[in-house]
Protein backbone atom coordinates (compact mmCIF):
# COMPACT_ATOMS: atom_id res chain seq x y z
CA UNK A 1 0.00 0.00 0.00
CA UNK A 2 1.63 3.80 -0.93
CA UNK A 3 1.87 5.61 1.94
CA UNK A 4 -0.98 8.39 2.58
CA UNK A 5 0.33 11.57 2.74
CA UNK A 6 1.65 13.58 5.98
CA UNK A 7 -1.37 14.44 7.79
CA UNK A 8 -1.14 17.52 9.42
CA UNK A 9 -0.50 18.04 12.84
CA UNK A 10 -2.38 22.20 13.79
CA UNK A 11 0.07 24.58 13.54
CA UNK A 12 0.24 25.34 17.54
CA UNK A 13 1.95 23.59 20.34
CA UNK A 14 1.86 20.54 21.81
CA UNK A 15 2.35 18.25 25.16
CA UNK A 16 3.75 15.74 25.94
CA UNK A 17 1.10 13.34 27.51
CA UNK A 18 2.56 12.06 30.59
CA UNK A 19 0.59 8.92 33.08
CA UNK A 20 0.98 11.86 36.08
CA UNK A 21 -1.41 14.23 34.22
CA UNK A 22 -4.04 12.47 32.69
CA UNK A 23 -6.52 13.71 35.08
CA UNK A 24 -5.66 17.18 35.10
CA UNK A 25 -5.39 17.06 30.78
CA UNK A 26 -8.80 16.14 31.13
CA UNK A 27 -10.01 18.87 33.77
CA UNK A 28 -8.66 21.17 31.32
CA UNK A 29 -10.06 19.96 28.68
CA UNK A 30 -13.58 20.68 30.05
CA UNK A 31 -12.17 23.95 30.67
CA UNK A 32 -11.51 24.63 27.03
CA UNK A 33 -7.78 25.11 28.43
CA UNK A 34 -6.45 22.08 26.31
CA UNK A 35 -3.32 22.64 24.00
CA UNK A 36 -4.17 21.76 20.35
CA UNK A 37 -2.50 18.24 20.07
CA UNK A 38 -0.72 15.80 22.17
CA UNK A 39 1.99 13.37 21.25
CA UNK A 40 2.63 9.86 23.38
CA UNK A 41 5.01 7.25 23.00
CA UNK A 42 3.44 4.96 21.83
CA UNK A 43 5.07 2.10 23.33
CA UNK A 44 3.74 2.68 26.71
CA UNK A 45 0.14 1.84 25.42
CA UNK A 46 0.85 -1.80 23.53
CA UNK A 47 -1.10 -3.73 25.60
CA UNK A 48 -4.37 -4.60 24.38
CA UNK A 49 -6.35 -2.86 27.22
CA UNK A 50 -6.56 -1.25 30.81
CA UNK A 51 -6.23 1.89 32.47
CA UNK A 52 -3.95 3.44 30.16
CA UNK A 53 -5.94 3.16 27.07
CA UNK A 54 -9.31 4.16 29.13
CA UNK A 55 -7.43 7.38 29.94
CA UNK A 56 -6.15 7.67 25.85
CA UNK A 57 -9.39 7.15 24.70
CA UNK A 58 -10.75 9.75 26.69
CA UNK A 59 -7.91 12.28 25.77
CA UNK A 60 -8.31 11.52 21.97
CA UNK A 61 -11.41 12.89 21.76
CA UNK A 62 -10.55 16.36 22.39
CA UNK A 63 -7.15 16.53 20.90
CA UNK A 64 -4.85 15.23 18.34
CA UNK A 65 -2.50 12.59 19.10
CA UNK A 66 1.42 12.50 17.67
CA UNK A 67 2.68 8.81 18.23
CA UNK A 68 6.40 9.27 18.35
CA UNK A 69 8.12 5.81 18.65
CA UNK A 70 10.69 4.96 20.71
CA UNK A 71 11.32 2.00 19.66
CA UNK A 72 11.44 0.52 16.01
CA UNK A 73 15.08 0.53 16.07
CA UNK A 74 15.59 1.21 12.53
CA UNK A 75 18.92 1.18 12.52
CA UNK A 76 19.54 -2.01 13.54
CA UNK A 77 21.29 -4.70 11.48
CA UNK A 78 18.56 -6.29 11.03
CA UNK A 79 16.05 -4.00 10.29
CA UNK A 80 13.61 -2.45 12.34
CA UNK A 81 11.87 -4.36 15.28
CA UNK A 82 9.28 -6.73 13.93
CA UNK A 83 7.03 -7.12 16.85
CA UNK A 84 7.25 -3.22 17.45
CA UNK A 85 6.27 -2.42 14.18
CA UNK A 86 3.08 -4.76 14.43
CA UNK A 87 1.94 -3.64 17.23
CA UNK A 88 2.57 -0.08 16.13
CA UNK A 89 0.70 -1.04 13.23
CA UNK A 90 -2.73 -2.43 15.88
CA UNK A 91 -2.37 1.01 17.61
CA UNK A 92 -2.57 3.42 14.62
CA UNK A 93 -5.75 1.62 13.49
CA UNK A 94 -7.05 1.87 17.20
CA UNK A 95 -6.58 5.55 17.02
CA UNK A 96 -5.58 7.12 14.20
CA UNK A 97 -2.74 9.45 15.09
CA UNK A 98 -2.08 12.60 13.26
CA UNK A 99 1.42 12.18 12.60
CA UNK A 100 3.86 8.70 13.46
CA UNK A 101 7.88 9.29 14.17
CA UNK A 102 10.66 7.84 14.92
CA UNK A 103 14.60 8.39 15.52
CA UNK A 104 18.07 8.04 13.45
CA UNK A 105 19.01 5.65 15.62
CA UNK A 106 19.41 1.62 16.83
CA UNK A 107 18.77 0.39 20.16
CA UNK A 108 18.53 -3.49 19.38
CA UNK A 109 21.32 -6.20 19.23
CA UNK A 110 20.87 -9.86 18.15
CA UNK A 111 19.70 -10.91 21.75
CA UNK A 112 19.37 -7.34 23.63
CA UNK A 113 17.22 -4.63 23.44
CA UNK A 114 19.20 -1.36 24.78
CA UNK A 115 17.56 1.45 26.69
CA UNK A 116 19.14 4.13 24.76
CA UNK A 117 18.77 5.41 21.25
CA UNK A 118 22.55 4.69 19.85
CA UNK A 119 24.52 6.83 16.57
CA UNK A 120 24.59 5.27 13.46
CA UNK A 121 27.54 6.41 11.15
CA UNK A 122 26.45 8.70 8.21
CA UNK A 123 28.02 6.58 5.81
CA UNK A 124 26.41 5.38 2.28
CA UNK A 125 25.58 1.98 3.52
CA UNK A 126 23.65 3.37 6.33
CA UNK A 127 21.71 5.67 4.18
CA UNK A 128 20.86 2.83 2.22
CA UNK A 129 19.52 0.72 5.26
CA UNK A 130 17.51 3.47 6.68
CA UNK A 131 15.61 4.46 3.18
CA UNK A 132 14.62 1.07 3.58
CA UNK A 133 13.34 0.23 6.51
CA UNK A 134 11.78 3.52 6.40
CA UNK A 135 10.09 2.52 3.49
CA UNK A 136 9.22 -0.64 4.92
CA UNK A 137 7.67 0.99 7.90
CA UNK A 138 5.56 3.41 6.15
CA UNK A 139 4.56 0.64 3.93
CA UNK A 140 3.41 -1.44 6.99
CA UNK A 141 1.52 1.05 7.92
CA UNK A 142 -0.02 2.99 5.17
CA UNK A 143 1.30 6.35 6.15
CA UNK A 144 4.02 8.45 5.66
CA UNK A 145 6.05 9.10 8.86
CA UNK A 146 8.99 11.53 10.63
CA UNK A 147 12.40 11.05 11.10
CA UNK A 148 13.91 13.01 14.54
CA UNK A 149 17.50 14.23 14.15
CA UNK A 150 19.84 12.92 17.06
CA UNK A 151 21.29 14.13 19.86
CA UNK A 152 25.42 13.23 19.31
CA UNK A 153 27.55 12.31 21.88
CA UNK A 154 30.33 11.37 19.42
CA UNK A 155 30.94 11.57 15.95
CA UNK A 156 31.93 8.55 14.16
CA UNK A 157 35.61 9.44 11.46
CA UNK A 158 34.86 8.64 7.78
CA UNK A 159 31.62 9.52 7.48
CA UNK A 160 30.01 10.04 3.90
CA UNK A 161 26.96 12.83 4.79
CA UNK A 162 27.10 15.94 7.14
CA UNK A 163 24.01 14.83 9.42
CA UNK A 164 21.83 17.31 7.13
CA UNK A 165 22.12 16.04 4.33
CA UNK A 166 22.08 12.90 5.56
CA UNK A 167 18.83 13.61 6.61
CA UNK A 168 17.60 15.19 3.63
CA UNK A 169 18.56 12.59 1.58
CA UNK A 170 16.48 9.95 3.45
CA UNK A 171 13.79 12.23 3.07
CA UNK A 172 14.17 12.09 -0.81
CA UNK A 173 14.94 8.44 -0.92
CA UNK A 174 12.23 6.89 1.40
CA UNK A 175 9.15 9.97 0.93
CA UNK A 176 9.58 10.41 4.90
CA UNK A 177 9.54 13.64 6.42
CA UNK A 178 11.71 15.23 9.42
CA UNK A 179 11.43 15.88 13.10
CA UNK A 180 13.20 18.51 14.05
CA UNK A 181 14.13 18.59 17.19
CA UNK A 182 15.92 21.75 18.26
CA UNK A 183 17.15 20.74 21.21
CA UNK A 184 18.96 17.93 20.06
CA UNK A 185 20.83 20.39 17.34
CA UNK A 186 21.73 22.26 20.52
CA UNK A 187 23.13 19.04 22.47
CA UNK A 188 25.15 18.01 19.62
CA UNK A 189 26.50 21.01 18.98
CA UNK A 190 27.83 21.90 22.63
CA UNK A 191 29.19 17.90 22.72
CA UNK A 192 31.06 18.02 18.72
CA UNK A 193 31.92 22.02 19.11
CA UNK A 194 29.77 23.43 16.36
CA UNK A 195 27.85 26.76 16.47
CA UNK A 196 23.43 25.47 16.50
CA UNK A 197 22.98 28.14 14.44
CA UNK A 198 24.49 27.74 10.96
CA UNK A 199 23.34 23.94 11.85
CA UNK A 200 19.96 24.43 12.17
CA UNK A 201 19.91 27.03 9.50
CA UNK A 202 20.48 24.14 6.87
CA UNK A 203 17.28 22.53 7.76
CA UNK A 204 14.91 22.46 4.72
CA UNK A 205 11.63 23.70 6.16
CA UNK A 206 9.71 22.24 3.92
CA UNK A 207 10.20 18.72 4.78
CA UNK A 208 9.91 19.67 8.68
CA UNK A 209 6.54 18.01 10.30
CA UNK A 210 6.84 18.63 13.36
CA UNK A 211 9.41 20.43 16.05
CA UNK A 212 10.18 19.49 19.48
CA UNK A 213 11.86 22.00 21.76
CA UNK A 214 13.27 20.52 25.56
CA UNK A 215 15.77 20.77 28.21
CA UNK A 216 19.02 19.51 28.69
CA UNK A 217 21.79 19.16 31.26
CA UNK A 218 25.05 19.82 31.26
CA UNK A 219 27.72 17.85 33.74
CA UNK A 220 31.66 16.93 33.57
CA UNK A 221 32.63 14.46 32.00
CA UNK A 222 35.53 11.73 32.66
CA UNK A 223 38.13 13.76 30.56
CA UNK A 224 37.83 16.95 33.08
CA UNK A 225 35.61 18.79 30.12
CA UNK A 226 31.59 19.18 29.77
CA UNK A 227 28.92 16.89 27.86
CA UNK A 228 25.51 17.77 27.35
CA UNK A 229 23.01 15.20 28.36
CA UNK A 230 19.85 15.22 26.18
CA UNK A 231 17.71 14.14 29.26
CA UNK A 232 14.08 16.24 28.83
CA UNK A 233 14.20 16.83 32.43
CA UNK A 234 14.26 20.92 33.07
CA UNK A 235 12.38 23.74 31.34
CA UNK A 236 13.35 24.78 27.61
CA UNK A 237 16.82 26.99 27.89
CA UNK A 238 16.58 30.52 26.57
CA UNK A 239 18.85 29.23 23.93
CA UNK A 240 16.70 26.81 22.73
CA UNK A 241 13.70 29.31 22.46
CA UNK A 242 16.17 31.77 20.46
CA UNK A 243 16.74 28.51 17.98
CA UNK A 244 13.06 28.13 17.86
CA UNK A 245 12.50 31.67 17.25
CA UNK A 246 14.78 31.80 14.13
CA UNK A 247 13.84 28.58 12.54
CA UNK A 248 9.70 29.68 12.94
CA UNK A 249 10.99 33.31 11.50
CA UNK A 250 12.21 31.50 8.11
CA UNK A 251 9.77 28.16 8.78
CA UNK A 252 7.10 29.79 9.17
CA UNK A 253 4.42 28.52 11.62
CA UNK A 254 4.76 24.40 12.17
CA UNK A 255 3.73 22.04 15.11
CA UNK A 256 6.25 22.77 18.21
CA UNK A 257 5.98 20.34 20.85
CA UNK A 258 7.85 20.89 24.55
CA UNK A 259 9.04 17.27 25.72
CA UNK A 260 9.40 16.88 29.51
CA UNK A 261 10.14 13.20 30.25
CA UNK A 262 11.96 12.78 33.14
CA UNK A 263 11.55 14.54 36.84
CA UNK A 264 8.14 15.26 35.52
CA UNK A 265 6.81 18.78 36.68
CA UNK A 266 3.31 19.65 37.72
CA UNK A 267 1.04 20.09 35.24
CA UNK A 268 0.55 23.84 35.05
CA UNK A 269 4.12 23.84 34.83
CA UNK A 270 4.28 21.78 31.98
CA UNK A 271 1.33 24.30 30.56
CA UNK A 272 3.51 27.53 30.93
CA UNK A 273 6.51 26.18 28.95
CA UNK A 274 3.75 24.97 26.19
CA UNK A 275 2.15 28.44 26.04
CA UNK A 276 5.45 30.16 25.78
CA UNK A 277 5.51 27.56 22.31
CA UNK A 278 2.03 29.25 21.85
CA UNK A 279 3.04 32.86 21.78
CA UNK A 280 6.43 32.30 19.39
CA UNK A 281 3.79 30.72 17.51
CA UNK A 282 1.00 33.56 17.45
CA UNK A 283 3.63 35.64 16.31
CA UNK A 284 4.76 33.73 13.40
CA UNK A 285 0.87 33.48 12.44
CA UNK A 286 0.66 37.49 13.05
CA UNK A 287 3.52 37.87 10.36
CA UNK A 288 2.62 35.32 7.58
Amino acid sequence: MPPRPLRDLPQRAGFGLKSEHYADVLAAAERGALPAWAEVHPQNYFGSGGPPHRWLTAIAEHVPLSFHSVGLSLGSAAGADTGDLESLATLCDRYEPAMVSDHLSWSNGPDDKFPDLLPIPYSDAALDHFVREVGRVQDRLGRSMLIENPSRYLAYAGDDWEEVDFLHQLCRGAGCGLLLDINNVEVSAFNLGLDPAPWLDRFDPALVGEVHVAGHSCKADDLGGTIAIDDHGSAVSNSCWDLLETFLRRAGPKPVLVEWDSDVPDFAVLMAEVAKADALLARELVDV
